[in-house]
């Protein structure tokens, strides 16, 4: 583990941990201001960007400066579907699109307890067909973190129910199991400085709007695993969500679907994304397969 990644570990806690330590300081958080979502000045020097509506909610399409796209990445952020888009995100879009000529297309897709799963569906879809239809399903990946990551596996197995096929999804630290009964979960919590099984299951909970946690579009672990497109996971063995992964890929492999688990000694949740050695040697890995 490495000296930045200890750092984090140790600040986790305090900071990054507290709005999950029970359902009341998850409601406190959710109902403090946003921060503005657009991304960050810096990103223009590397990337085109460009901001439109679909039905009044913000997409980002991001391409890289000097070269035309050649491929496309439908990327869906993460934030316990009650935070919004980072810097740390911001980041990593602009690493995909000018280091693998890649058009990213964002959108931020609306927040619980504000909306649910059944507004993001929509979206998210609509975003796919719209990438599809220009550069075809093929040489479209499905992109996301934590939430996120839940979000593009749930739309993989809405895509495969449609007979439709994306060239890869990536997860990174998915949420796969709104509702966290992996009975392997505390073990795995016990070792997580940053995610709390309390104000997750509460964010999971205003996610679903009521209806039913276990359906595959909110808990992509729970449905038919068969004929997936090609899924690699990133996740950190101090990630509350582990056990969940750990069972998808055996689970998903056993019925013959292709996916390639990647887990980090030491590493916190979404490590890819953080600043620290085994998040940057990460990233380039998922660069690398974008390009390839």
């Amino acid at each position: 583990m490495s000296l930045g990644m200890k750092a984090l570990a140790a600040v986790a806690g305090p900071l990054l941990g507290r709005p999950f330590r029970t359902a009341e300081t998850l409601d406190q958080s959710v109902r403090a201001p946003r921060p503005d979502p657009a991304p960050p000045r810096r990103m223009a020097k590397r990337c085109r960007l460009t901001e439109r509506k679909v039905d009044g909610v913000a997409v980002w399409d991001v391409d890289p400066d000097s070269v035309p796209a050649s491929h496309a990445v439908l990327y869906l952020h993460g934030g316990a579907y009650t935070f919004p888009i980072s810097t740390v995100h911001w980041s990593l879009v602009a690493d995909v699109a000018a280091g693998t000529s890649a058009h990213v297309c964002l959108p931020l897709y609306g927040l619980a307890p504000e909306h649910t799963y059944r507004d993001a569906y929509p979206l998210i879809e609509q975003a796919f067909g719209e990438l599809a239809d220009r550069f075809g399903e093929d040489r479209v990946t499905i992109m996301g973190d934590s939430a996120g990551g839940g979000l593009a596996l749930g739309l993989a197995h809405v895509l495969r129910d449609r007979g439709i096929t994306p060239r890869r999804v990536i997860g990174i630290s998915p949420w796969l199991d709104l509702t966290l009964s992996n009975p392997d979960v505390a073990s795995a919590a016990a070792r997580d400085p940053w995610l709390k099984r309390p104000g997750l299951l509460r964010a999971g909970e205003l996610w679903a709007g009521g209806d039913d946690p276990t359906q595959p579009r909110l808990s992509p672990l729970r449905g038919s695993l068969a004929g997936l497109p090609p899924i690699t996971i990133y996740i950190g063995d101090r990630d509350l969500f582990l056990p969940d992964c750990r069972d998808f890929t055996q689970l998903a492999n056993a019925a013959q679907s292709d996916v390639r688990l990647i887990v980090e000694p030491g590493a916190l949740h979404v490590y890819p994304l953080l600043p620290v050695t085994e998040g940057r040697r990460a990233r380039q890995e998922i660069l690398r397969q974008l390009a390839g």
